[in-house]
């Protein structure tokens, strides 16, 4: 394959980013209510080991409200407060601590970058946050989510309460925020669209040039190593989550994350891995043959996947229930198990049974997004709830028979195979953002056969 031209697009950082940030505050408040505050707390740093920290990622509903990326931040949302509605406590501008770990905001500038009315520097939260609660009816957080952050919390209630003899008028009910922002959070903006797509398509070169590297004699890591390469060459700064490269009988694992032993001919390799891009996710799985060539019982298996996965694309779109895709890939995974002899029986009992359960045992897809598991409900009214355009779900079947199924020939024994689209449901249908990776067995060995 060619060498790749190096793209670095103009990242959605800056004016049009905090714009839309402020879009989404003003339409959470919206649906707030008179008498509110809303309180969001940034991520925490997360110990690795003794003094080393886990490279720091923002909480997705904070950065979703402000793409604000430093931690030891608090956001303050109340609708119809005269003096500002929004709210922001950072860190202060510390000249020793940049000399450490780099350049702070600091309030001031937080003010005017992030569009927010009021700044102030996070160490006068105690002082500032009781009062801003005093007068207001519901307090709406996301709780147990960071228990100091619960214990703050809870100590500014009490801080009003102490003071209702003063006139000082406490919260009376706590509500939870997640629901209604991650309602929010499952419609995508024609923005998100575009950073998941530039995601998907950073995600599809990353596994084009794993299947050009793979081999007998090398392993799993390498291709593992091929993977981070192309998404960090492309302006990614990170996996999107731990990627997935499964060699042989390791497939069969749903979720393989050591990614250390030998590649051999004769074994397919599973790959589910997807960066992600200024904050959105990618999210492919591909199987392909070490050798370049699918065996016989390899191409049996992969064509009912495909063909399932392919089925269970071309009905998500809007009005259908988000759990009918699943349920195709059960009808046709199921019926080509008959066929090649995995399973015996009448397919409407098998299904009704479960008995494909030993070959697929998991749901079909998820919502993606900021998360690649994204926020927002899959029911409505306790039914599955109906796809709009506007969301992002992947499908991804699959089919694994065990090493150790002594239910079925030797020859079928430690196969694993899935295949994974990010599918953006459309006014007329939908798209797949993810489909720059070949996935028919024919496109797969043609691009392999291109290993030099």
């Amino acid at each position: 394959m060619a060498k790749a031209k190096l793209q670095h697009p103009q990242r959605a950082t800056g004016a049009d980013l905090y714009v839309q940030a402020r879009k989404r505050r003003r339409a959470l408040m919206g649906k707030l209510g008179k008498n509110s505050i809303a309180l969001l707390s940034a991520a925490p740093q997360r110990t690795r080991s003794n003094d080393t920290e886990y490279p720091y990622r923002q909480d997705s509903d904070f950065y979703y409200l402000t793409g604000f990326t430093e931690d030891d931040a608090v956001l303050a949302l109340i609708p119809g407060r005269k003096q500002g509605e929004v709210v922001m406590f950072c860190q202060p501008k510390d000249k020793t601590k940049e000399l450490w770990t780099g350049i702070l905001t600091g309030p001031e500038q937080a003010k005017s970058r992030l569009l927010v009315d009021e700044a102030y520097p996070i160490g006068m939260m105690d002082e500032i946050l009781p009062g801003l609660m005093d007068g207001c009816e519901t307090l709406y957080y996301c709780m147990e989510r960071e228990p100091a952050f619960d214990k703050r919390i809870s100590g500014w209630v009490k801080n009003v309460r102490s003071r209702t003899r003063m006139g000082a008028k406490a919260p009376q009910q706590l509500i939870l925020l997640d629901p209604l922002l991650h309602e929010m959070r499952l419609f995508k903006s024609k923005a998100e669209i575009a950073l998941m797509q530039r995601a998907a398509d950073i995600s599809a070169r990353a596994h084009k040039r794993a299947m050009l590297a793979a081999r007998e004699g090398r392993h799993e890591y390498h291709l593992e190593a091929e993977l981070v390469h192309e998404f960090m060459m492309s302006g990614s700064r990170a996996p999107a989550y731990n990627s997935i490269v499964a060699a042989g009988a390791n497939a069969c694992i749903l979720h393989y994350i050591e990614n250390r032993d030998p590649l051999r001919n004769g074994d397919l390799v599973l790959i589910d891995a997807g960066c992600e891009y200024e904050y959105y996710a990618a999210d492919i799985t591909r199987t392909f043959p070490v050798s370049g060539q699918f065996s016989a019982e390899q191409k049996a298996l992969y064509d009912i996947v495909l063909k399932a996965q392919l089925e269970a694309i071309a009905v998500t779109r809007p009005g259908v229930p988000w759990d009918e895709p699943h349920h195709v890939t059960v009808r046709v995974i199921t019926h080509g198990l008959i066929d090649l002899g995995l399973l015996k029986g009448d397919a409407d009992r098998l299904i009704a049974d479960g008995a494909y359960r030993d070959f697929y045992m998991h749901r079909a897809g998820h919502w993606l997004g900021i998360d690649v598991h994204d926020a927002g409900s899959y029911l409505d009214r306790d039914k599955p709830r109906r796809l709009e355009p506007g969301m992002v779900t992947t499908v991804e079947p699959g089919i694994y028979v065990s090493p150790d199924n002594k239910k079925v020939a030797k020859k079928w024994r430690g196969i694993g195979i899935r295949i994974e689209d990010d599918v953006l449901v459309t006014k007329t249908g939908n798209k797949v953002l993810t489909d720059g990776v070949p996935k028919t067995t024919e496109a797969i060995e043609a691009l392999m056969a291109q290993r030099a």
